[in-house]
């Protein structure tokens, strides 16, 4: 049983999709009209992103979410090429749960590079001032961990199991979580410019909401988690709801690995930038079988690995 997942922010790296455009070019491929056109409806230059942008720049909210999202498209695309038929579920992590929609037709792909950037606009606007960060802790039991960022006013913004989550809230917090780690755990600080995932992103999901309120939905074609509890979500609707509304809510990674391993998924495809979420699932469920794709030069392999659990 095979599993497509997308990865979310601080998964990127500058030049990433510069061997996949390569790849499509060659082959004379519509993907540099697509991506021009992506491009107007984000605002950005896409291409440039993904090939010529340096770390800094890919680093800004509202510029790594549409590249996020291309990337997973692109990545499927090329190996799926609109035949998912060897496919049984999707997921995505915080942003990749766009690509994950996209992917599974809750959306079309124009609407989804619509919606990211809206959504990266918004969350950048909302973290500007915030005075808010994150940090990632390291180790420690889940409950033990969980308990010491509530009693420090803090968010568990991001449980991403194998021992990993993501805290969030004021920089003063943060410190005194610094100072003062949950036992067995380490703590460090993230690059990222405000408390993603808390009430602090309250303002974007207001806006978000007005814009996925108006786009045309689909029910998912194949098994859709979802980032709130790990459900799998049959009403597109729903579907669109749950990922506005993840904005502002903690993202439960750990249970859609564990709703994974229920459903027997044996395979996992992580699309590009991949690593990140193969890497979690290799220590959460390691029974799971994984496979990054990072470049056109994995497409051989990744089909073989296909065979070996799709369509099951």
């Amino acid at each position: 049983m095979l599993a497509v997942i997308a990865p979310g922010q601080g998964s990127q790296t500058p030049g990433f999709l510069t061997p996949w455009f390569e790849y499509f070019d060659a082959m004379g491929d519509f993907s540099a009209k697509l991506v021009a056109g992506w491009s107007e409806r984000a605002g950005l230059d896409l291409r440039h992103l993904g090939t010529t942008a340096d770390a800094d720049e890919i680093k800004d909210t509202a510029k790594a979410q549409p590249l996020l999202v291309l990337g997973g498209l692109t990545g499927a695309g090329a190996l799926f090429a609109g035949n998912a038929s060897s496919i049984s579920l999707f997921a995505g992590h915080s942003v990749g749960e766009i690509t994950a929609a996209a992917m599974a037709q809750v959306i079309n792909g124009d609407d989804a590079i619509s919606l990211v950037a809206a959504r990266g606009r918004e969350m950048a606007k909302a973290a500007d001032g915030s005075n808010t960060g994150m940090s990632a802790v390291l180790g420690g039991e889940r409950d033990v961990v969980v308990t010491h960022l509530l009693s420090l006013g803090l968010t568990p913004a991001n449980e991403n199991g194998a021992g990993q989550i993501v805290a969030a809230g004021t920089l003063d917090a943060l410190a005194k979580l610094a100072e003062n780690p949950p036992a067995g755990a380490r703590v460090r600080p993230l690059a990222v410019s405000g408390a993603f995932h808390t009430s602090v992103m309250q303002p974007a999901v207001t806006v978000l909401a007005e814009l996925a309120a108006a786009l045309t939905v689909n029910a998912p074609s194949h098994t859709l988690l979802s980032n709130r509890d790990g459900a799998a979500v049959a009403d597109g609707r729903e579907v669109l709801d749950r990922i506005v509304g993840q904005i502002a809510g903690p993202v439960r990674w750990d249970l859609c690995m564990q709703s994974m391993a229920d459903l027997g998924v044996t395979g996992v495809i992580e699309m590009p930038p991949a690593g990140t979420l193969v890497g979690l699932i290799k220590r959460a469920q390691p029974q799971i079988e994984t496979f990054a794709l990072k470049s056109p030069d994995d497409l051989d392999a990744a089909r073989t690995f296909i065979a070996n659990h799709g369509g099951k």
